[in-house]
């Protein structure tokens, strides 16, 4: 599967954006999809994600202000995310894997399928 990230921008703190991870396959309602971030020098971040069956995951830190969802008409998986905060400023790349299941969904090794990032920069 081929997945396309886009929706990153510029915004204010307190401002909101959503991102899309597009699928080229009709399937993509059976991959675990998941969303991850990383800064220039740190390791990559687990962000959010959606098991196959609808379950949804979230890091600690974007907790009660991103929602992942998934447009199973679309082969789409979006994230949207509020109360944005200059600490969520990196780059975000989305991530699929028909096998991942819900005990190792956090994390990035698990997923053969990845997206290019899209930039999110929240300026203060």
């Amino acid at each position: 599967v081929q997945l396309q990230a886009s929706g990153g921008g510029l915004v204010q703190t307190g401002g909101s954006l959503r991102l899309s991870c597009a699928a080229s396959e009709r399937t993509f309602n059976r991959y675990a999809v998941g969303w991850f971030r990383q800064v220039p020098g740190k390791e990559r971040e687990f962000v959010a994600a959606v098991t196959r069956g609808g379950t949804t995951i979230y890091g600690d830190s974007v907790k009660g202000r991103f929602t992942i969802s998934r447009d199973t008409a679309k082969n789409t998986v979006y994230l949207q995310m509020i109360s944005l905060k200059p600490e969520d400023t990196a780059v975000y790349s989305c991530a699929a894997d028909p096998r991942v299941i819900l005990s190792s969904i956090r994390s990035q090794q698990e997923y053969d399928y990845w997206g290019q990032g899209t930039q999110v920069t929240v300026s203060s």
